[in-house]
């Protein structure tokens, strides 16, 4: 079975413990690339393009102008301990065992904008670049144009047949053009319960998929029929409201 998360804004590049290892993510060259067409923007564009402050694009204006070709312990860290916001901390990765981190590196996976698909371990750089953004490229106007085909054939590689647990927003795994994989793939739903009312909210719905993420390997978790086992912050699994494809979790609203 094969996670996978959306990425996180909010980054934590504090130091890590020297014995945790780090890997060369798959699509660093393109990193390098998108990077580089990122930087000979004004900060003005990015504001634009991001719809960001003009401190956070003179920010990023610096990081993509700094971009390494190869990350180092100096100028990366692991993306599953570099990410922080909501997801991340239900995941809770700084409490892992080694082993916990051995097995996420062969079950989860999250997208990214800049590096595509990352590994748990694969060292990242300092940056901001959504998925939805209209970055333009040779291979067209936007970032799902020019990863096309290939974030669909890396999650089919590494899910091996197995299933594919879609824990990433819909902005992020659109970009994996479901239709082009072959592997079946798992949605997941996090709903808050009021006045007998359901309903998605989103700040609640990342921290549930983070610690589905956490179950998911601290557990062990290989097939389907386990996530359905999912009770922690008060979520139970809705059956009547699930598919054998969507799955359903809900809990009283606090």
């Amino acid at each position: 079975m094969l996670a996978v998360l959306s990425p996180a804004k909010k980054l934590d590049f504090s130091p890590v413990a020297e014995d945790i290892i780090g890997t060369l993510p798959e699509f660093q060259e393109d990193a390098g690339k998108l990077a580089r067409a990122a930087s000979r923007l004004t900060i003005s564009d990015l504001r634009s393009l991001m719809g960001i402050s003009q401190d956070i694009a003179r920010l990023n204006k610096a990081r993509f102008r700094d971009f390494a070709d190869l990350p180092d312990a100096q100028n990366s860290k692991q993306a599953l301990l570099a990410f922080a916001g909501g997801t991340y901390t239900g995941l809770q990765a700084a409490r892992f065992t080694a082993d916990d981190r051995a097995y996420a590196q062969n079950h989860l996976r999250i997208l990214s904008g800049l590096y595509g698909l990352l590994r748990p371990l694969d060292r990242i750089q300092p940056y901001r670049l959504e998925m939805g953004s209209r970055l333009k490229t040779r291979n067209g106007p936007h970032l799902y144009a020019y990863w096309g085909a290939r974030l669909a054939e890396a999650l089919d590689t590494a899910a091996d047949g197995a299933p594919v647990v879609c824990l990433a927003s819909q902005e992020y795994f659109k970009a994996a053009n479901e239709a082009r994989m072959t592997s079946p793939v798992i949605h997941v739903a996090f709903k808050e319960e009021r006045n007998k009312k359901l309903s998605m909210i989103s700040f609640f719905a990342k921290r549930a998929r983070g610690a589905m993420a956490r179950y998911i390997i601290t557990e062990r978790v290989d097939q389907a029929e386990g996530l359905k086992d999912f009770d922690r912050d008060g979520y139970r699994f809705r059956k009547n409201l699930s598919e054998h494809n969507r799955l359903v979790f809900s809990r009283a609203a606090s």
